[in-house]
């Protein structure tokens, strides 16, 4: 861990010590300041000293002329060419604004492991009404007793001038992803030579923390509710894995539940948290590390650094482009970074430690944070030794039909086993559908249930159509979600 950070000017810096007492608010006039020299979810509205951070300006708030609803994400920066390339020869140039991690990553990893660097684009841009939560969250918004939750906010992230790390966590933990979402996309843990197999799932959101017009009482203490389907390989195919994702975990802990393929029965999962390997991720990545960070932060303390500038994975268009295929994104070891963009931006710098008499594989953790979204960009992951072991990155776009900026593709890196993990490969499915119409009710257990056995009364001919060709549009199987 370098010595020198750089610090810019009014940055809070803050220990996580609340020894069982919230906070208190924001003052009034902090609470303006989203409106003049913060944008509405507390970045810093202008630019930085040199011009190579712009100001921001509403974000990309219109899609681009020959862009149509329906249709996957095109670029809206076609012209824009790398500014320079960070390699592992040039890396001592740039030092100061790199993380640890793409510091190991450039060295270890070189010559294939490149950075390009593109002009700075503020993108990020949410809904009007969302904005408008986000000021109401800031005069009412404050930590449960130890910080395992919060109370008296809804819809957006809490602290949009966050005072302390935990803060900053569960900015990103409640950011608005939109009311629900509906997508399909792959995984992969490709082998130290390239080779790999994708894991398909369906997956459907109902964020109920961001449904217009809910608060805290209606929610019933969840944040959202995911169910994903497995649709290949067909050894996997017909499992389904049901999470009702809470707000206080430690009051109501994580609810999850798994359909097995093999003993087609539906089971609790208590153990989908923590430090449990992710599923599929061939015990590269943690249940934790879904999204970057989920889940409750009651086993680190959390310490706010301050921010810094950093080039940090950005408008993620060239990965998320409906011609590009998997195989012209995964490369041994890494991904083809030919096709990853970076950028210069000031991002919150998070440490958390393991508390003590706590286990978990990561004894420390810093993860960047977008001033602009509350959106994890990137994280580094230490083992017990204090030895970087993993990196995390988050390759994020703006997405049209709902006004949101989020992941299109995540991978975390092994730097020991020197292999890789990457979810959202998602170029060979059609648009992310943010309007697909659940219901709370499609996400209860016995909903589930039913769907795994309408799934498998008709898995003679799913599987036949999937033999034909699962990874392609060409795929006819829709989410089993419906009640």
């Amino acid at each position: 861990m370098r010595n020198q950070w750089e610090w810019i000017a009014g940055c809070a810096v803050a220990l996580f010590g609340l020894s069982g007492i919230a906070l208190a608010k924001v003052s009034e006039s902090e609470v303006e300041r989203l409106g003049s020299d913060l944008t509405p979810v507390g970045a810093e509205r202008k630019g930085n000293a040199s011009g190579s951070i712009p100001a921001w300006t509403g974000g990309l708030t219109k899609p681009p002329a020959d862009w149509k609803q329906g249709e996957v994400e095109i670029n809206p920066f076609p012209d824009d060419e790398p500014l320079f390339v960070i390699t592992g020869d040039n890396v001592d140039l740039y030092r100061d604004k790199l993380t640890d991690g793409h510091i190991r990553m450039l060295e270890q990893y070189g010559p294939g492991f490149v950075m390009p660097v593109y002009q700075t684009r503020r993108s990020a841009a949410f809904p009007e009404d969302v904005y408008e939560k986000s000021r109401e969250n800031a005069r009412s918004a404050e930590l449960l007793a130890n910080g395992n939750g919060v109370r008296d906010t809804i819809m957006t992230s809490p602290f949009p001038i966050p005072k302390n790390g935990l803060e900053v966590i569960w900015n990103h933990i409640l950011r608005y992803r939109g009311e629900e979402l509906s997508f399909r996309s792959a995984s992969a843990t490709p082998q130290v030579n390239g080779s790999y197999n994708q894991v398909v799932n369906q997956y459907d959101y109902f964020f109920a923390y961001s449904r217009r017009g809910a608060n805290l009482a209606d929610i019933d203490n969840k944040i959202f509710y995911l169910k994903t389907d497995t649709i290949a390989p067909s050894s996997l195919a017909g499992t389904i894995t049901l999470v009702h994702e809470t707000l206080d975990q430690i009051r109501s802990p994580r609810l999850a539940w798994r359909y097995d393929a093999g003993s087609r029965r539906l089971r609790r999962s208590p153990n989908l948290a923590y430090e449990t390997d992710l599923p599929n991720s061939s015990s590269l990545r943690s249940v934790d590390q879904k999204d970057m960070y989920n889940g409750a932060p009651n086993q680190y303390d959390w310490e706010l650094k301050g921010k810094r500038e950093i080039f940090v994975p950005y408008n993620a268009y060239k990965l998320h482009d409906a011609d590009v295929e998997p195989d012209d994104v995964i490369r041994p070891q890494h991904i083809n970074q030919e096709l990853a963009r970076y950028e210069l931006h000031r991002v919150w710098v998070v440490e958390a430690k393991l508390r003590t008499g706590i286990s978990h594989i990561y004894a420390r953790r810093v993860f960047y944070v977008d001033e602009d979204s509350w959106q994890i960009l990137a994280t580094e992951e230490y083992d017990g030794n204090d030895q970087l072991w993993r990196v995390s990155e988050a390759h994020n776009i703006s997405y049209y039909s709902e006004p949101v900026f989020w992941t299109t593709m995540e991978m975390t890196y092994d730097l020991s086993a020197q292999r890789y993990y990457i979810d959202g490969l998602d170029n060979d499915f059609p648009a992310y559908d943010f309007e697909p119409g659940f219901r709370g009710n499609q996400f209860s257990a016995s909903a589930a249930r039913r769907a795994a056995r309408r799934w498998w009364a008709a898995a003679p001919g799913r599987l036949r159509d999937g033999a034909a060709g699962p990874f392609s549009r060409r795929w006819n199987y829709v989410g089993t979600g419906t009640a």
